[in-house]
């Protein structure tokens, strides 16, 4: 049995998935700017299962940082397949990047696959765009009405790992959600990974299937409070919320380390903040190769 400061950590692991994925940097006249475009980037962008890709704000960068000496942000953005990440990305490039004031968009990661920044973005310049090679990469000034949009041709795509994820089982709605916010905010520091739901906090864990048949995916009822005496619960009677955690990551050691960072601060809260376990999602190894044991990166 493995405890932190009174909070049980189940012997269990959580199970992920392949995923592809890329990096954009994402600069403005001031971060305020820079997360404007960064934002709407990564909007409706939390699950695979109804938003076609996943992605989210890394972290802030410095003037000394980026490309054009600029604050900015990164984002990362993961995909179950290289042409809906590609389709994806041009599309909210152009919905969200061309049309925020000041800003400009680079590579954030470097692939010997390459997918299109701004390659046919471009042509919204209308026979006005110019192109530039610097250091053997080819950038993109396209006219717009605030002077010129600034963008790399290409970033890199690369294999990723999506789906890490833990669960927070709680005492109260409150307590669960209170130690979801702790959790985050120290997972945030670790680089390479993004939480993708709303504050990094999914409280609609899923199962695979459905009694009804248009539905691959519903409500995980083993975790669900509400119908402990209903189906055939994983929760004691104490647990009164469930939340998760899911973490996308470009690679096992990073979504590890997110994972263990994230549960550790929980353990320092302590058994008296209402927690009483920290378990995981999985569908029995048969979905996805990559295992997130608990123990074992506690360990660690």
């Amino acid at each position: 049995m493995m405890k932190i400061n009174g909070i049980h950590i189940d012997d269990t692991f959580a199970e992920a998935f392949n995923m592809r994925g890329t990096r954009v940097i994402i600069t403005a006249q001031n971060l305020k700017w820079a997360y404007h475009a960064a934002n709407a980037m990564t909007g409706f962008a939390t699950s695979v299962i109804g938003c076609g890709v996943e992605a989210g704000i890394e972290r802030e960068l410095a003037p000394t940082e980026t490309p054009d000496g600029r604050a900015g942000v990164s984002i990362l953005m993961f995909a179950m397949g290289s042409k809906v990440l590609m389709q994806q990305l041009e599309t909210r490039m152009g919905q969200c990047i061309l049309t925020c004031p000041t800003a400009a968009a680079f590579a954030g990661i470097e692939s010997d696959d390459k997918i299109s920044l701004g390659k046919h973005l471009r042509y919204f310049g209308d026979g006005y765009q110019i192109s530039k090679m610097i250091s053997k990469k080819r950038y993109w000034r396209i006219p717009v009405m605030d002077g010129e949009f600034l963008v790399q041709e290409t970033t890199g795509m690369v294999r990723a790992i999506g789906g890490g994820n833990f669960l927070i089982l709680a005492t109260s709605q409150p307590a669960a959600l209170a130690a979801a916010e702790v959790a985050i905010e120290a997972m945030k520091k670790v680089p390479n990974v993004i939480m993708p739901f709303p504050g990094g906090v999914v409280r609609s864990g899923s199962k695979v299937g459905s009694k009804y048949p248009k539905m691959f995916a519903s409500t995980n009822d083993a975790f669900c409070p509400t119908l402990k005496g209903a189906v055939k619960t994983e929760l004691s009677d104490d647990i009164e919320s469930v939340m998760e955690i899911v973490i996308d990551g470009l690679s096992f050691e990073d979504i590890a380390l997110s994972m263990k960072v994230g549960i550790e601060a929980i353990g320092q809260l302590g058994e008296k903040s209402g927690v009483k376990r920290i378990s995981a999602g999985n569908y029995g190894g048969k979905l996805g190769p990559h295992l997130f044991k608990l123990h074992e990166i506690l360990a660690k």
